[in-house]
């Protein structure tokens, strides 16, 4: 074992390797990471990564997880800003989670993509993470329908389904480049706001 790994302590291993295996996939993609490499890059033994995670699906979604977590503080942040009127909140968290999937593609696919959700391997503890998340979207359509903002001929769940689909399909034409680009986003995303929101004027 390395100076590096003697010097983790105890409580912040886990840390560490998510951190790195994080780091791993940002640059070099999903299917780059590997325990073995991970303990390579956090100059850790090759057994260290299994006291944390059993095998790689886990490990993936530890780090699915914290995206999670991430979007749902942003998502949070955005809704309970009370003194800023519901139609500048509901577009400004259009313009924020397009914006999470373009600046953190490789994230994006690992929380919504098919590795986890299609293999069934989502962990326990994603699961406990991303449903809740899931669920916020209803709570904030539900609001944005009392608001007058989306139609209230609609089922919550449905509704904030549609909207959803429509981000998800946007990020994803983003990030994989088909007929959209980073200097399209501000304008996808007014255009998807207007499309959604009723004129409340």
């Amino acid at each position: 074992m390395t100076n590096t790994a003697q010097n983790y302590h105890h409580g912040d291993l886990r840390s560490a390797l998510l951190k790195a295996a994080t780091d791993r996939i940002a640059m070099h993609g999903i299917d780059s990471l590997s325990l073995r490499k991970l303990a390579e890059d956090a100059g850790v033994s090759r057994t260290a990564p299994y006291h944390h995670f059993k095998d790689k699906s886990a490990l993936l979604s530890a780090i699915a997880a914290q995206g999670f977590c991430q979007w749902h503080t942003t998502a949070k942040r955005i809704f309970d800003q009370t003194h800023v009127p519901a139609k500048d909140r509901f577009r400004q968290f259009v313009h924020e989670y397009i914006g999470y999937a373009a600046d953190n593609p490789e994230m994006y696919e690992l929380m919504f993509g098919r590795t986890i959700w299609q293999q069934d391997a989502a962990t326990d503890d994603l699961k406990s993470v991303a449903y809740p998340c899931f669920q916020f979207q209803v709570t904030m359509t539900r609001y944005w329908q009392e608001q007058g903002l989306l139609p209230d001929n609609q089922e919550a769940l449905r509704l904030s389904q549609v909207t959803w689909g429509t981000l998800h399909g946007i990020a994803r034409l983003l990030i994989d480049g088909i007929y959209a680009d980073r200097s399209h986003i501000d304008d996808m995303c007014d255009c998807a706001a207007d499309l959604f929101m009723r004129d409340t004027d």
